[in-house]
């Protein structure tokens, strides 16, 4: 990488690329891999493990007295630490198992509650997404901006479907049937991190999920913000890390999701949670209500049948 990188954030693409390369080789025989579950529908491979590792031992020998907060293994070496590396090593890990190439590696550090550095690495496409705070955000070295559109009609937005037992099913469905009717398509490619990443990339216009943690949307944020975007909860507000739900995307598409998600935000005043309520008990005719009424149908022609010329008989 270029030598005016920041020295730790230098360290941070050397974690990640390593950790790749263990995930890559797995990849190759990903039948082989043994899973084990967490809770239903959340699963840890001894991949997410061997290469949230291996982020530990290159991180910890360039920074011995940096704390950790990582997925699998949670806040370790130097709990107080002002300098902690936020990490997970394998997001989108179900995809992961499935053999769908849709999965990255979350690196961020963040100083006295700050993230400063942040590395998204796709081992499959073998895409670097990094950022240093107050300097920009990169794709592969190239600087990367949030999308233009302006208008929701014409976005293309990403979210991520609740999995967990005790997730808010109909809640999350009254959302999508806020959403899906106003955008040109909603997407769930299954790893919020590299979503995040796109939606800094200008890829997807927005992003939002809830009961997210703090290493899924850590690298994320900072990409996001330097690239020219916003990221907050629901309700617009920007300190959202540890908060469970999380909207991104470019100020203009940004603002019109926070006019239709924000009753759905913990933080929601009564009045709101009351109309999200109403929609989440019937989100179909919500949508229905607000959809703008199809055009009528244009006057089918009448057809007049013209009879064809019989052909002389050859006989």
């Amino acid at each position: 990488m270029s030598s005016n990188l920041h020295p730790m954030l230098n360290v941070a693409i050397k974690a990640a690329r390593a950790a790749g390369a263990i995930i890559n080789r797995a990849a190759l025989d990903v039948e082989a891999v043994r899973v084990s579950q967490k809770q239903v529908n959340d699963f840890v491979t001894e991949v997410d493990q061997a290469s949230e590792r291996s982020i530990i031992e290159t991180l910890l020998t360039a920074y011995p007295d940096h704390g950790i907060l990582a997925e699998e293994s949670g806040r370790q070496h130097g709990a107080k630490a002002d300098y902690v590396w936020i990490i997970d090593p394998l997001d989108g890990t179900t995809n992961f198992i499935h053999g769908f190439p849709v999965y990255c590696i979350s690196i961020a550090l963040a100083v006295k509650g700050k993230v400063e550095q942040a590395v998204i690495y796709d081992p499959t496409r073998n895409d670097l997404f990094t950022a240093t705070r107050g300097r920009g955000a990169f794709l592969n070295e190239r600087r990367i901006r949030v999308s233009k559109r302006t208008r929701l009609a014409e976005s293309l937005v990403s979210t991520g479907f609740p999995f967990r037992a005790g997730d808010n099913f109909k809640q999350y469905l009254a959302m999508m049937a806020e959403v899906m009717p106003r955008t040109a398509g909603l997407r769930r490619p299954g790893a919020a991190a590299l979503d995040l990443a796109y939606v800094a990339a200008g890829f997807a216009d927005a992003f939002f999920e809830t009961g997210l943690n703090i290493w899924d949307v850590a690298a994320g944020s900072l990409l996001v913000t330097e690239a020219g975007g916003l990221i907050g909860n629901l309700t617009g507000e920007p300190d959202f890390m540890d908060q469970h739900e999380c909207l991104a995307g470019n100020p203009r598409i940004y603002g019109q999701l926070v006019s239709l998600l924000a009753k759905y935000s913990k933080f929601a005043t009564v009045d709101e949670k009351l109309e999200a309520s109403k929609r989440v008990r019937a989100p179909e005719a919500a949508a229905d209500a607000e959809a703008p009424a199809p055009a009528p149908a244009p006057a089918r022609p009448k057809l007049t049948r013209v009879r064809a010329p019989v052909a002389p008989s050859s006989e």
